[in-house]
């Protein structure tokens, strides 16, 4: 009996970054044994940030492996790259011929990043095309495998309710077709970059899975903690501290003692970075080793990428020849 499809793609627009690791690829390695999983390289995503894509090929390889290294297996799981597969492409071209530009305009993603354009970038040309209709090429990429779920945490399944309402109008005008895709909650682990803001390659705030060991443990000794906190012996307030919400994830069993130790001042903010980074590269360790595999076998990795996009084509194939029948495009 067919598995439950599931897809998750993440956008090589920069080296990932721990974020990644902790919120995506790690739920959907967990996840390869119940499902069949389809997790991608979403290039063509990508370039609705990004103009210079002189260092695109090698963002995609690096995604490729952190992927495996996070635990996706090329025989459980159909991992490839996005534009490898045109049928993303026609599917989402058709599906802009009934997806309603309000539908679109009012997506918070789509929001946010024209005020970051208008207001950060002063793009007097506004936001392009493909921004806009970044919500029909993300539904596209779920429904051309007829996948029922798509893991996202709490604050995105709003994100997903485009998808939806994409498919619904589909399935009304020229037939059952897509099943509408199902949001899986995942437990993201919330953690903040090394600024204390959103973690985002755009900030350069992040701590990348291509680091080393070394380079991580210098970069959380950087990480801003308690603005409140002055002197060593000034009690700090672990709910406001970025440093905290990693020991939540690498160092579960001591957050009572940290959380008391910090606010009665019995332990400093770099007694606190260098327990959490002890925890977190031994935690990580597993993750380095089979980084430095991978990516010692860039041939290997590339095989991958082009199997897996063989076998997701047969199946979009057969999804678009369904489509076009539907619409009567035979």
């Amino acid at each position: 009996m067919q598995k439950t499809r599931l897809v998750s793609g993440v956008r090589p627009t920069g080296l990932l970054h721990i974020g990644h690791l902790e919120g995506m690829l790690k739920n959907t390695a967990s996840l390869q044994d119940i499902y069949e999983c389809y997790p991608f390289i979403a290039d063509w995503h990508s370039l609705t940030d990004v103009t210079d894509t002189s260092n695109l090929p090698h963002y995609i390889l690096q995604a490729a492996v952190d992927w495996l290294s996070a635990g996706i297996d090329p025989e459980k799981s159909t991992l490839f790259i996005q534009s490898h597969v045109s049928e993303h492409a026609e599917l989402s071209t058709l599906l802009t011929m009934i997806t309603p530009v309000s539908w679109l305009e009012r997506c918070p993603t789509y929001k946010d990043k024209v005020q970051n354009l208008t207001q950060h970038l002063n793009q007097r040309e506004g936001p392009s095309t493909g921004l806009l209709e970044y919500p029909v090429l993300m539904t596209s990429d779920v429904i051309v495998y007829k996948a029922e779920l798509v893991p996202v945490g709490a604050d995105n399944v709003a994100h997903l309710e485009v998808s939806r309402e994409i498919v619904r109008r589909f399935n009304h005008i020229y037939g059952n077709v897509f099943p509408e895709p199902q949001p899986l909650l995942t437990k993201n682990a919330e953690l903040p970059g090394l600024d204390g803001r959103k973690m985002s390659k755009s900030y350069g705030n992040t701590i990348q899975l291509s680091d080393s060991p070394e380079t991580t443990r210098k970069n959380i000794m950087k990480m801003v903690t308690d603005p409140g906190r002055i002197r060593r012996n000034d009690p700090g307030n672990p709910d406001v501290c970025p440093v905290f919400a990693y020991h939540k994830v690498y160092n579960p069993d001591e957050v009572p003692q940290i959380d008391k130790e910090c606010r009665s001042a019995a332990i400093g903010c770099v007694d606190c970075k260098r327990n959490l980074t002890d925890n977190l590269i031994a935690e990580m360790t597993p993750f380095y080793e089979k980084r430095a595999q991978w990516e010692s076998k860039p041939k290997v990795v590339r095989e991958v990428l082009a199997h897996g996009a063989n076998r997701a084509r047969r199946v979009a194939k057969d999804t678009m020849a369904e489509v076009r029948a539907a619409m009567n495009l035979v």
